[in-house]
């Protein structure tokens, strides 16, 4: 049977990892000198402590090609291998598995999701159902294409902080965002993430969010939904409700935000992926 193999960011929960038997590679986390394994060595909870307390961003690593190869050359004597990684624009761990794949000497199958969190997460679990099924590592790949290139992913902040941590934006900007109560809504294209849309308030941020759902597909009835967040449950049950009032998806994944992506996203962060 085939075996599938992704990295920590996919923000899939625990349950649902040991419950398809995937195999998770971990990215690291530097904190004020200190490195976490993400979900290995460190909550999503434990994490949001320690970064609200740090005075720079948190830094996060791509897994080394020589953890890849490690996997790729265990698990090929059980079958063919798939790995599906975090996007290429967003990390190097698309190229860090690539590269475990050479030092393995297995001819594993590596996969861009040009996605992150349950973006990422959404399509692992595609390629568990697709392996379940009886396909073949071609025939898996093929139909993660058509998966990852008809889904949409959009990402909501309720604060700048991080961005200004970051460095992407100034603290003069950032404080007048603060001021102003301006939100942000963004979403990926082509594995890059893209502002959209400055939103003041939180509530005109939700209605928002939905009004685009309802652009991008009115009807989910034949799509799953990954919903994650940074200590944000309030807002996300909120869309949780109205995507199953308004749209009926098939299934809605709710999972906290893994430290990779919440780095990025900050506190109050939410990523919507369809």
């Amino acid at each position: 049977m085939l075996q599938i193999v992704t990295d920590s960011s996919c923000d899939l929960p625990v349950e649902l990892i040991k419950g398809n038997n995937i195999r998770t590679v971990p990215l690291t986390i530097t904190i004020e000198d200190q490195v976490y394994r993400e979900g290995v060595d460190i909550t999503p909870g434990e994490f949001y402590d320690k970064m609200a307390r740090s005075p720079v961003l948190p830094k996060t690593s791509q897994p080394e090609p020589a953890a890849f190869a490690g996997v790729f050359r265990e698990l090929s004597n059980f079958g063919e291998v798939i790995c599906l990684t975090i996007s290429s624009k967003l990390s190097g761990t698309y190229q860090s598995a690539c590269l475990g794949k050479e030092l393995s000497g297995v001819d594993a199958f590596v996969f861009d999701t040009l996605a992150g969190s349950l973006g990422h997460g959404l399509q692992v679990l595609k390629a568990c159902k697709l392996a379940q099924a009886g396909c073949t590592a071609k025939e898996v790949i093929t139909e993660l294409t058509r998966y990852r290139d008809k889904m949409k992913i959009l990402i909501l902040l309720k604060t700048l902080e991080n961005i200004v941590k970051g460095g992407r934006l100034s603290k003069f900007q950032g404080s007048l965002a603060n001021i102003l109560n301006i939100r942000l809504l963004l979403h990926n294209v082509e594995g890059e993430v893209v502002l959209l849309e400055k939103i003041r308030g939180s509530r005109k941020l939700l209605g928002r969010l939905l009004e685009t759902v309802k652009g991008f597909c009115p009807d989910m009835s034949g799509r799953d939904v990954g919903i994650t967040h940074f200590r944000n449950l309030v807002d996300t049950e909120t869309i949780k409700e109205a995507l199953q009032e308004q749209f009926h998806p098939r299934e809605i994944i709710i999972s906290k935000m893994g430290a990779t992506m919440a780095t990025y996203a900050g506190e109050g962060g939410i990523i919507v992926s369809f």
